[in-house]
């Protein structure tokens, strides 16, 4: 069950309208790795997770929060566009420059919204419920929350210097304290998955007797660039080996004779390289 308080979990009152902002803003919203991604995303988590008590626990707090992150997005936009989508952007675009400038905010907003926030991103591209990650297996998750704050927080860190609106800048201020600790809980929380003897460095920690132990301590060196290897990663004692010259273990990756109904373009004579030369040397000896 969910409960909506009729209050913001930090105020959101710009100082001033403004439509440009307001578009760029979406990307907090519905972005790949906006407040609505990280919501759904813990939220099914939360839901999938099969371990009742501290994990869940923390997982369905931080999804309820994000909730209302969200409502603190979308109500800042509709602030932000107050005045602007009728009155306010036909004066503006009177004066030719202010009219390229207007041309960056979303007529969305407006035609769709009703002068409100829109379930998308900063190019009106629609949130995707494939942003999300929600494996079941908690290491697995943890890391990929961990990434999507670092992401959340990069980008609020962005539009924080996009704009001089003292009324935004708190609660983008709000906003990025919040993406740091949300880090420093799912960095802790796989600690104590460890802790737990819930899982180990690799998830899943499964199978690694019947993986190829020839191939998982080693990197292969496949770019120009020369230095991979000089890393903490490939010395001391735990390191992994660096491949600096590997082979392809497999053959050519010639795709198969398409389904005659699927009319492929095929050539009988690319089945097989070794039979087109084979009927070249019995002709040539015939000849001879």
């Amino acid at each position: 069950m969910f409960r909506h308080t009729k209050q913001l979990q930090f105020e959101a009152k710009p100082e001033r309208p403004d439509p440009v902002y307001a578009h760029k803003l979406q990307e907090l919203i519905g972005g790949a790795f906006g407040e609505m991604t990280v919501t759904m995303q813990y939220l099914f988590q939360g839901w999938n997770c099969r371990i009742e008590g501290k994990y869940k626990d923390l997982i369905m707090d931080t999804a309820t929060e994000e909730i209302g992150h969200v409502e603190m997005l979308a109500t800042m936009v509709a602030r932000l566009l107050e005045g602007a989508p009728a009155t306010m952007t036909a004066e503006a675009v009177k004066d030719p420059v202010m009219a390229a400038v207007i041309g960056g905010m979303d007529p969305q907003q407006a035609i769709v919204a009703g002068g409100g926030a829109l379930p998308a991103d900063s190019n009106g591209y629609p949130w995707n419920g494939k942003f999300i990650v929600a494996s079941g297996n908690l290491l697995a998750d943890f890391r990929a929350n961990a990434a999507a704050e670092a992401q959340g927080r990069l980008q609020t860190a962005r539009l924080y210097n996009m704009t001089d609106d003292p009324g935004v800048k708190e609660m983008l201020k709000f906003n990025l304290a919040r993406d740091t600790v949300h880090q420093k809980q799912w960095l802790r929380a796989i600690e104590e998955l460890e802790a737990d003897g819930l899982e180990t460095d690799i998830a899943p920690s499964a199978l690694f007797d019947e993986e190829n132990q020839e191939h998982n301590n080693t990197i292969w060196h496949l770019s120009d660039g020369p230095d991979g290897n000089k890393g903490g990663w490939s010395t001391g004692e735990d390191r992994i080996e660096y491949l600096m010259d590997p082979k392809p273990l497999g053959g050519p990756g010639t795709a198969p004779k398409p389904d005659p109904a699927l009319y492929g373009t095929y050539s009988p004579t690319q089945d097989a390289v070794g039979t087109v030369k084979g009927k070249a040397q019995s002709v040539k000896s015939k000849l001879t």
